[in-house]
This record gives C-alpha cells, sequence and structure tokens, in this order.
C-alpha cells in the first residue's frame, strides 16, 4: 500500500471546490474580524487577537502588523516544521490578511448596519461567524497560520498535545490583553472561544443523530432477537473477553436514531436491569448495509 500516493490523491480530491469554500471561509473570517473584533476589540488567541492588543498599546497598524507576522511565522515555520508542513500553512497565511485589506472598506459600510443596543447580540452574532468561517477552512483541510504554526511549533519541541498547545498560546494571548485593555476583554474572549469551539466542532463532525451502543449482558441472545425482530435495528455480535475474569463474552455493536435513543435503552434495561452499555455520540456511518425497514444498521463486518 503505497500511502503517499493515497494521502496524494485524498489532498488533490475536490481542490477546486474545497478552495472555494476556503475562500468562502477566509472572506467572512477578515470581514468578521473588521467589523466586529477591529470594531469592539474583542481579542481571541492567535496572530490577530495580538494586533488588536498592539493597536490598543502602540497604535500599530492591524493590517500591517498581521501581514509581517504571518510571513515571519512562515520563515520560522520553514526552519522549525519543514517544507511539507510550511507549504500547507502558506496558502491561508497570506490569503487572511489579504481579505482583511479586501473586506475593510465593505467592513466600514456595514458596520452602521450592525450597531445593537445590547453588547451581547455583537458578542453571540462574531462568536458565530467566528466560529462558522474558522470551521468551513478547517472543514477542507486547511488553516490560517499565525496560531496554527506556533502550536505545531511547541507540539515539535515543548512535546505537548495540539490541544494543550493550542490552549496555552491562546490563553498568554488573552490573559495578555486582559491585562492591558481589561479584564471584561479576558470575560469576552473565554465567551468567544466557547462558542466558537462548539460551532467548529459542529462543522468539522457534524450533529449526533445517531447513538452507538455497545452492550453485554447474561442475556445477550434474547436482547440480541429483540432489537433485530421487535425494534428492527440492525446489530453487529462482536467477539470479547473479560480483562479480570478472562472469560469470553458477546458484545453487541448498534447504531440507533438520537430520537429511539430513550426508547431503545429503557427496553434493554427491562429486558435484563444488570445489562452493561457503554452509549456514545455517532457522527457519521459509512459503508456497511441498511435494513430497508430498520432504524439503524445491519451487519456492517
Amino acid at each position: 500500500m503505497d500511502i503517499k500516493k493515497i494521502i496524494e490523491v485524498v489532498t488533490n480530491k475536490d481542490r477546486m471546490i474545497r478552495v472555494l469554500y476556503v475562500l468562502i471561509g477566509v472572506f467572512l473570517m477578515a470581514l468578521n474580524y473588521n467589523m466586529f473584533f477591529v470594531e469592539y476589540g474583542l481579542v481571541t488567541g492567535g496572530v490577530s487577537g495580538l494586533s488588536i492588543v498592539f493597536n490598543h498599546l502602540w497604535g500599530w497598524n492591524n493590517e500591517v502588523f498581521i501581514y509581517f507576522t504571518n510571513i515571519l511565522l512562515l520563515v520560522l515555520s520553514y526552519f522549525t516544521l519543514g517544507y511539507n508542513k510550511t507549504k500547507k500553512a502558506a496558502f491561508g497565511s497570506i490569503l487572511y490578511p489579504i481579505m482583511i485589506t479586501f473586506t475593510y472598506p465593505l467592513s466600514k459600510m456595514l458596520i452602521p448596519y450592525f450597531k445593537f443596543d445590547d453588547f451581547f447580540i455583537v458578542l453571540v452574532l462574531s462568536s458565530i461567524i467566528y466560529g462558522f468561517s474558522n470551521g468551513l477552512v478547517y472543514k477542507m483541510g486547511y488553516n490560517t497560520g499565525g496560531s496554527d504554526i506556533i502550536m505545531h511549533i511547541m507540539c515539535k519541541y515543548l512535546h505537548m498535545p495540539e490541544g494543550r498547545a493550542n490552549f496555552i498560546s491562546s490563553l498568554v494571548i488573552i490573559l495578555f490583553a486582559g491585562l492591558v485593555m481589561g479584564v471584561n476583554k479576558v470575560v469576552y474572549a473565554i465567551i468567544i472561544t466557547y462558542i466558537f469551539s462548539i460551532i467548529v466542532d459542529r462543522m468539522i463532525i457534524g450533529i449526533s443523530k445517531q447513538k452507538l451502543f455497545f452492550i453485554q449482558s447474561d442475556m445477550i441472545d434474547k436482547i440480541e432477537k429483540v432489537i433485530i425482530n421487535d425494534l428492527k435495528v440492525g446489530v453487529t455480535v462482536l467477539d470479547g473477553k473479560g480483562g479480570y475474569s478472562k472469560k469470553s463474552k458477546k458484545i453487541l455493536m448498534c447504531a440507533v436514531p438520537t430520537k429511539d435513543y430513550y426508547y431503545f435503552k429503557e427496553v434493554i434495561r427491562a429486558i435484563d436491569k444488570n445489562a452493561f452499555f457503554i452509549i456514545n455520540d455517532c457522527y457519521d456511518i459509512g459503508g456497511g448495509t441498511i435494513k430497508s425497514k430498520g432504524l439503524g444498521l445491519s451487519d456492517i463486518f
């Protein structure tokens, strides 16, 4: 199996459509930055957040700061992370500041129409646009460089997971903003980051429409028959082994629509009140065979 060939095929798949979505995402991201983040001094992690802090401190031009810092980070990325990672970050790193310049006149035209008496509306609206635009870019396999480059450098040299590196870098910038611009900026940043993370997750992995059940019971055969014959849900039988008892056990795996979650769970409990089961959110199901009149999947192995 030529994994490099597979990665190349995946990378080039629907490239033009993906680039179009990235352009839309970065356009919205830049427009949101000019209309809300700069206008109201809202700070999040990353280079764009730092630009607002330094503009507040010394009046530095936001656009020039982002251009200069992103180019500097690309050079740093080349010498620390190598050509391949730098190439992936280059497109977004250059496109984002260009879009900030491009959307600046438009944002000035739109700002008077987006004045709200309640600042919380501004906070929520900007967070939604920020999350949606970033989610669109990430889902297409791209990023806008900046803090992503910093995160990867921290991961490589400080040997920490991406999530922790991203959290630390964002936290430092947000606390710095709080120190310079006031504690209220930290509170706003926490709200924006929370809404942003929820929307990005939903954009990338979608909304859970199924619940994945793993069921183990001393009455496993009876439960299996009820699931197939009465509940009309497809089920896969897995071979398991108790870690402590070392006894072989059958485990049932089935995907159930979220709307049927409660009914399905209570039926299992009614059959065996001591049944052990694990329930996970299931965001995507592909392949296998769908039961024509069932609620879930039929056997997929």
